[in-house]
């Protein structure tokens, strides 16, 4: 028991102490939020563009003349939404860094980029498709009450549907949420030090792996727990305003 405890007091010190090896997890914290953060935000933009041209597509009442330029829009996202989700989202992070960003230096800044990148692309496919259900889940009569009062489609979307929408697709945007928080942590196939790879270096450099893996996924928990206590709370702040 001695000996294991003094193993145990020696990895600590060599984790975190030794060499400012406590830098590594900080940095690896700073690049994980950041790429996870910004991937979010640019593939709610493109889940949400998106979404719109598909039930725009879908909405089209029968009978009438359908817009050609929505159908051609319609199909690539279609196609994008198949190779996208169809696809597994290393290999997309690998053809993204050592295909398209070929000729790219690497440097942390040109990793970080391409990274949310590819993240961003991957993450808008699903984001599509939670968008898409929220908005189908809304029923037909809010838009028809939205037209009637004059409003144009495009507004009934902004300030009617699209609202509605995220309320109920916002669990499956939580998860969604956390599940790209997590798939950070594969970034390291690039090169990119995030704190799976900071974990990484210190187990090369102290030869120890229980202290620096077993650290960084107590971060990961803690972060996925407060994202999960935070998305918790605006649920429950939503269901509060839809009662007032």
């Amino acid at each position: 028991m001695e000996n294991f405890m003094d193993s145990l007091q020696t990895g600590i010190y060599q984790t975190f102490i030794l060499d400012d090896n406590y830098q590594y997890f900080l940095n690896g914290i700073r690049i994980t939020l950041t790429v996870a953060f910004l991937a979010l935000i640019f593939g709610m933009i493109i889940g949400v563009i998106l979404a719109l041209i598909r039930t725009s597509h879908d909405q089209q009442q029968p009978g009438k003349r359908k817009s050609a330029i929505l159908g051609i829009l319609n199909l690539l996202a279609r196609l994008y939404l198949t190779v996208i989700r169809g696809t597994p989202s290393m290999v997309q992070l690998l053809i993204m860094w050592f295909v398209i960003w070929a000729s790219a230096r690497s440097s942390d800044r040109n990793l970080i980029i391409c990274a949310i990148m590819a993240f961003s692309i991957n993450s808008g496919a699903y984001i599509t498709e939670i968008i898409r259900s929220g908005i189908m889940s809304i029923d037909k009569g809010q838009m028809e009450a939205g037209r009637s009062l004059g409003l144009t489609y495009a507004k009934t979307m902004r300030y009617i549907i699209v609202p509605q929408a995220f309320k109920n697709a916002l669990p499956a945007l939580g998860n969604e949420m956390i599940t790209l928080l997590k798939e950070t942590s594969i970034v390291t196939v690039i090169g990119l030090k995030d704190l799976t790879k900071g974990a990484m270096i210190i187990q090369g450099k102290t030869y120890q792996a229980l202290i620096p893996f077993f650290a960084i996924a107590a971060i990961y928990l803690a972060m996925v727990m407060l994202l999960t206590w935070l998305l918790s709370r605006l649920e429950r702040r939503m269901r509060q305003s839809d009662i007032r």
